[in-house]
C-alpha cells in the first residue's frame, strides 16, 4: 500500500486558486472511493466546490484544537458524501492521515462509511440516516444562542460562532427536516447557515417523479433568508451567497446550490451511476483528465496542501479569542469559571449534597404520587443547582410535568431554559441530541412513551453518538387509561430496552424516579429514557443500605420474614405494588417469596455476576410483572418462568378497571407463583394460565400466526413455557 503522500509543485499547478484546492478534494474522495471499492463520489464530487469555499474563507476553526469551544461547528447532514469531509479535515490539517483516506470504510479505520463522532477529529456528529445531521446543527445553533446570551458582557463575545451543514435532497424530503426547519425559523437561530446540494437526484433517480416541492419558498414559509439558485460550481457565487447569510440580522438561512453530481465524470455526471457507487478506473481518469489534474492516486501537490492547511490560521484565531477569555476572566471570574465547568462538562461542586439531600427527601415523605409528578419535583431540586439543565416538551407540557416552577420559556428575543418544541417529537429528540454535541448543556425532553415511535430514529442516534440527552416519557402503560390503545404503550418499552447504550428507567414511586433522574444527569457518555406513570403510585418502605442499592437498576425490595424464598417476582414501575400485594396473598397460603424492583433492565444488566446472582439467585423460579411486551422477560424468567405481560392492545376505559379487565391483578400474578412452583422444572409448551376467576376466557383469534391460533381475550396476561 503506498500512503498518502504530498509533492513538491509541479507545473501541472502553476499557481493555487479554488479549482486546484477543489480538484484535491474531488481526486482524494475518488481515490478512497476507488480504493475501498465501496462509497459515494457523487456528492463529493459536486459539492467540493461549495466545500471549498466555505473551508477556506469562512469556517472559524484550529485543526490543533478540534474541541475549541468557540469553532464554528459543521455537520455534514448528507452523511454518505462523507468522503468529502475526510479529504477536508486531512487537507486542512487535522489529525487524519493520508493512510486513514486509503483505508476508507475499513475495519478499523477513522474514516468509516458515514461520519462517526468520537472516531474521526474534527467530525462534529454521526450522520448518514437522512436529516437529522440538519436537526442535530439547529440544536447545536439553539446552545450556541443561549450560551452566548447567558454569558456574553459587553466587550467580552466569548460565545460567539456558526453553525453550517450541508444536506441534499434526500434529506429534505424527510418529515425531520420540516420540524427542524420550522424550529429554527421560528427562534430566529440567525447564525444557523444550511447549504442545500440542490442536483435533482436521488438513489432511485429525477426527484421530479417523486418530489416536486417548492423547497425554496418552504423554508421562506418557516421564516429564513433563502439565497435562490446559486451557481455551485462559481466559488465567487458562492462567496457572495456565504457572505451575504453571514450578515443576515434575524433569519437562519438557506443557500440553495445548483451543483451536478458527480461533476467532471466523463459519463456518468449528472447521473444516478455518480452516486452510490466507485466511478471504475476509466472514469476517474476521464475525470482527472478533465479536471487538469495528473497526480498519482493520493498524492497532493505541495503547494496545494499549503493553500489548504489551516492550522496557522486557526491557531491565531483561537489565541485571539483566548486573550479575550483571559480578559473576561479578569472582569467576570465567577462566569469565566462557570462556562468552563459547563463546556467541560462536570457538575457542580455542591451538586452531590444537593442530589443527595432530594433523595432522602422524597423517601422521607413516602408520597404517594404518579411518577411524572416525582418527576417534576426531582427537576425542580435539580435546576435549583444545575443551570445547565435545559428541558421542554413536545407540546404536552401539562401531561409530562416538564416545566419546573419559574422556568422560563425560550423566544425568539429571550433566552431560557425551557423549550416548546410544538408536536414535533422527531425534530426534539434530534435537536437535543445536537445540544448535547454542542455543549454546555444537558437537554431534556418529553412526550408520551407512545409517541417515542415519532422520535426513535434520534434516540437511536442518541445511543450511537453517547451523547448525554435524556428522554423522558410519561403515560408508560395501559394504565394511561381512557385515551385507548393509540396512546397506551404496548411494545415501546421493551423496544427502547433493546438500544444499545440506551439506559432506560422505569421507576416505581417518587424515590426511584429521584435516582433515575441522578443516574441520567451523571451519565456523561450516553443517553437516558425515563418511563412515568400518570397514575398514582404508592411509596415503598426501605432501609437506608436499600436505599443505595436503587441505582444498580434491579434489587431485593421485599423477602420472605423468615426462611428461603421459593420463588422471585421481578417487577416494574407500577407493577411492582402490585408484586407486593401479590407476595402478601402468597404469604398468607405460606408461599415465601421475594419481590425484586428492576427499575432499570440495562443498568442491571451491567452490574457484576455476584450482584445479580443475589438479587437473582441461581435455581429460584421467576415471574416477571410488567404491563407491556412479555418477550423481553424472557431473559430473566427462563423458559420455566412465567411473565405476567401483555401481548395486545389495550382498550379505553379508567385505569383500575382496565388494569383488571388484562390481567394485572396480585391475585393473577399470585396464581402464576403458584402455577410455576407447581410446574418444578419441567418444560411445557407455551400456553395461557386461566384468569383469576377460573374461566378459559379464550376466543379465537383470525389472522395472527395462522386461522388455528387462540388467545385469551385478555391479550395473553399470562405466558409460560
Amino acid at each position: 500500500m503506498t500512503h498518502a503522500t504530498f509533492l513538491h509543485p509541479t507545473e501541472a499547478v502553476p499557481r493555487v486558486g479554488p479549482h486546484a484546492r477543489a480538484s484535491a478534494l474531488r481526486a482524494l474522495c475518488m481515490d478512497a472511493v476507488e480504493r475501498a471499492r465501496s462509497g459515494h463520489p457523487g456528492m463529493p464530487l459536486g459539492m467540493a466546490d461549495v466545500a471549498e469555499v466555505l473551508w477556506t474563507r469562512f469556517l472559524r476553526h484550529d485543526p490543533a484544537e478540534p474541541e475549541w469551544w468557540d469553532r464554528d461547528r459543521f455537520v455534514l447532514s448528507n452523511g454518505h458524501g462523507s468522503m468529502l469531509l475526510y479529504a477536508l479535515l486531512h487537507l486542512t490539517g487535522y489529525d487524519l492521515p493520508g493512510a486513514e483516506l486509503e483505508r476508507f470504510r475499513q475495519l478499523g479505520s477513522r474514516t468509516p462509511g458515514h461520519p462517526e463522532v468520537g472516531r474521526t477529529p474534527g467530525v462534529e456528529a454521526t450522520t448518514g440516516p437522512l436529516a437529522q445531521g440538519f436537526a442535530n446543527a439547529v440544536g447545536m445553533a439553539l446552545a450556541e444562542r443561549l450560551l452566548a446570551a447567558e454569558f456574553n458582557r459587553p466587550g467580552f463575545a466569548v460565545v460567539d460562532h456558526r453553525t453550517w451543514v450541508f444536506l441534499g435532497d434526500g434529506c429534505l424530503m424527510e418529515g425531520l427536516s420540516h420540524e427542524a426547519a420550522s424550529l429554527a425559523g421560528t427562534l430566529q437561530l440567525r447564525k444557523l447557515v444550511a447549504l442545500w446540494d440542490d442536483n435533482g437526484l436521488s438513489i432511485d433517480g429525477r426527484v421530479g417523479g417523486w418530489w416536486r416541492d417548492d423547497t425554496p419558498a418552504r423554508f421562506e414559509a418557516c421564516g429564513w433568508n433563502v439565497i435562490r439558485a446559486v451557481d455551485g460550481h462559481d466559488p465567487a457565487a458562492i462567496a457572495r451567497a456565504v457572505e451575504a447569510a453571514r450578515h443576515e440580522p434575524r433569519r437562519p438561512t438557506l443557500i440553495c446550490c445548483r451543483t451536478v453530481l458527480g461533476r467532471f465524470a466523463p459519463s456518468k455526471a449528472g447521473t444516478l451511476d455518480a452516486h452510490g457507487a466507485p466511478l471504475g478506473a476509466a472514469e476517474v481518469q476521464g475525470a482527472r483528465d478533465a479536471m487538469g489534474w495528473p497526480h498519482p492516486p493520493f498524492e497532493i501537490p505541495e503547494e496545494v496542501r499549503e493553500s489548504w492547511d489551516a492550522r496557522a490560521r486557526g491557531a491565531q484565531e483561537r489565541r485571539r479569542w483566548r486573550e479575550t477569555l483571559d480578559r473576561y476572566a479578569c472582569a467576570h471570574p465567577r462566569l469565566a469559571g462557570e462556562l468552563s465547568r459547563r463546556m467541560a462538562g462536570d457538575l457542580p461542586v455542591s451538586y452531590p449534597q444537593v442530589v443527595e439531600e432530594a433523595i432522602a427527601g422524597a423517601a422521607r415523605r413516602r408520597e404517594v404520587v404518579a411518577t411524572r409528578k416525582a418527576s417534576l419535583d426531582a427537576l425542580a431540586a435539580l435546576a435549583a443547582e444545575l443551570p445547565e439543565l435545559l428541558g421542554g416538551s413536545a407540546d404536552l407540557t401539562a401531561s409530562t410535568l416538564t416545566r419546573w416552577p419559574g422556568a422560563r420559556a425560550v423566544e425568539p428575543e429571550a433566552a431560557g431554559r425551557f423549550v416548546h418544541w410544538g408536536v414535533r417529537e422527531h425534530g426534539m429528540a434530534a435537536a437535543l441530541n445536537g445540544i448535547a454535541l454542542h455543549g454546555g448543556f444537558i437537554p431534556y425532553g418529553g412526550t408520551f412513551l407512545a409517541f417515542s415511535d415519532y422520535a426513535r430514529g434520534a434516540i437511536r442516534m442518541a445511543s450511537l453518538m453517547r451523547v448525554r440527552a435524556i428522554f423522558v416519557l410519561t403515560h408508560d402503560s395501559i394504565g394511561v387509561g381512557e385515551d385507548g390503545p393509540t396512546h397506551q404503550p404496548v411494545e415501546q418499552a421493551a423496544g427502547l430496552r433493546l438500544v444499545p447504550g440506551l439506559d432506560v428507567w422505569r421507576p416505581c414511586d417518587a424515590l426511584e424516579t429521584f435516582v433515575a433522574w441522578r443516574a441520567a444527569v451523571e451519565r456523561r457518555f450516553g443517553p437516558s429514557a425515563l418511563l412515568l406513570s400518570r397514575q398514582p403510585l404508592a411509596a415503598q418502605a426501605r432501609s437506608r443500605t436499600t436505599i443505595r442499592q436503587v441505582e444498580r437498576g434491579g434489587y431485593v425490595l421485599a423477602d420472605p420474614g423468615g426462611g428461603r424464598a421459593r420463588a422471585v417476582i421481578i417487577a416494574t414501575g407500577s407493577e411492582v405494588q402490585l408484586a407486593l400485594a401479590a407476595r402478601r396473598l402468597l404469604e398468607e397460603e405460606r408461599i415465601p417469596v421475594r419481590v425484586v424492583s428492576m427499575p432499570s433492565t440495562t443498568v442491571f444488566d451491567r452490574q457484576d455476576l455476584a450482584w445479580r446472582d443475589e438479587v437473582l439467585p441461581p435455581g429460584v423460579p421467576r415471574v416477571a410483572v410488567e404491563a407491556g411486551a412479555a418477550d423481553f422477560w424472557r431473559k430473566y424468567v427462563g423458559l420455566e418462568g412465567a411473565v405476567v405481560g401483555l401481548d395486545r392492545f389495550g382498550e379505553s376505559g379508567p385505569a383500575e378497571p382496565l388494569l383488571a379487565e388484562l390481567g394485572f391483578t396480585p391475585a393473577r400474578i399470585a396464581q402464576a407463583v403458584k402455577t410455576v412452583l407447581r410446574s418444578g422444572r419441567r418444560r411445557a409448551a407455551p400456553r395461557c394460565i386461566r384468569g383469576a376467576d377460573g374461566a378459559a376466557n379464550e376466543r379465537r383469534v383470525a389472522g395472527g400466526r395462522g386461522s388455528g391460533e387462540h388467545r385469551r381475550r385478555d391479550g395473553g396476561s399470562v405466558r409460560r413455557r
